[in-house]
C-alpha cells in the first residue's frame, strides 16, 4: 500500500469542480464545519453546518453508505483539514478537503446562501454518468489501445509510488490549467483511487469537449505499474 495511503494524507476538492457536481446533482455530502453564526450568515448552498468542535458527536449520524463522498469546508484549507483525518477514521473514504476553504469559494464568485443550513445529513446515491466499468477499464489497458489514453488525476506522491505505464498524471486540480497536455482526439479513461476526483476531472473534461469516461472504483498502482482493481463497497 502506498505511503500517502497509510498516512491517509488529505485529499483535496477544488472549488469549479465542486461546483460542477453541484449542478449536475451529483450527490455530496458538503460539511460546513465553521462556527454557527458564520454558516448562518453566508454558507455554500447545500452544506450542512457541524461546528468542528461538534463534529466527534455526529459520526452516527453520517450515511451508512461508507462511498458516500465527504467534502469538508473552514475559511481556508488549514481549518478543514483539522477534521479531516477524524471523518477518514469513520470508514469514509471519499473524505476531501475544499482547497482554500470558504474564502476561496468566494474568491471565485460562486454561489453562497444565508440563513439556516440543512440539519440533517442525507446522501442518496443515483446512477453516474461517465463511469466505465472495470473491465472496459481493464481491457484498454491491457490491449494498449491507441485510441484510449488514461488520465490519472491522483496527487503526485501518489503517482511517485506507482504509475500506470502510459498514462498522463496530472493531479485533478490542475487539469483545467493543463487541458493542452490531454489528447482532444482520443478516448479519455480518468482514475484517482477511489474514483471522486476522477468524477470532478471528467465533468472538467466534458464541458471542455473532450471524449471521457472516468472509473468510478477503488484502484492502487504499485511501484513499475501493477494496478490492482475492487469495487467500491
Amino acid at each position: 500500500m502506498p505511503a500517502w495511503k497509510k498516512d491517509k494524507k488529505p485529499l483535496y476538492s477544488v472549488s469549479k469542480s465542486l461546483k460542477k457536481m453541484m449542478d449536475t446533482e451529483t450527490p455530496v455530502v458538503l460539511i460546513d464545519v465553521r462556527d454557527a453564526e458564520s454558516a448562518k450568515a453566508t454558507h455554500i448552498k447545500g452544506a450542512i453546518s457541524i461546528p468542528g468542535d461538534q463534529l466527534a458527536s455526529y459520526k452516527d449520524k453520517f450515511p451508512k453508505i461508507k462511498k458516500a463522498p465527504v467534502v469538508l469546508y473552514g475559511d481556508d484549507t488549514g481549518t478543514g483539514m483539522k477534521y479531516f483525518s477524524l471523518v477518514r477514521d469513520w470508514g469514509y473514504k471519499n473524505t476531501t478537503v475544499l482547497k482554500g476553504g470558504f474564502d476561496g469559494w468566494q474568491k471565485a464568485s460562486l454561489p453562497t446562501g444565508s440563513g439556516a443550513t440543512a440539519t440533517e445529513i442525507v446522501y442518496v446515491p443515483k446512477p453516474k454518468p461517465g463511469v466505465v466499468s472495470i473491465e472496459m477499464f481493464a481491457k484498454a489497458l491491457d490491449t494498449t489501445a491507441n485510441d484510449v489514453v488514461i488520465l490519472d488525476v491522483r496527487t503526485d506522491d501518489e503517482t511517485e509510488a506507482g504509475k500506470i505505464a502510459g498514462a498522463i498524471a496530472i493531479p485533478a486540480e490542475e487539469v483545467f490549467e493543463r487541458l493542452d497536455e490531454i489528447p482532444k482526439d482520443k478516448q479519455v479513461f480518468v482514475h484517482c483511487s477511489t474514483g471522486v476526483r476522477a468524477e470532478m476531472a471528467y465533468l472538467t473534461l466534458k464541458e471542455k469537449g473532450y471524449k471521457a469516461n472516468y472509473l468510478d472504483a477503488n484502484i492502487s498502482v504499485a511501484d513499475g505499474g501493477k494496478y490492482t482493481i475492487t469495487e467500491k463497497e
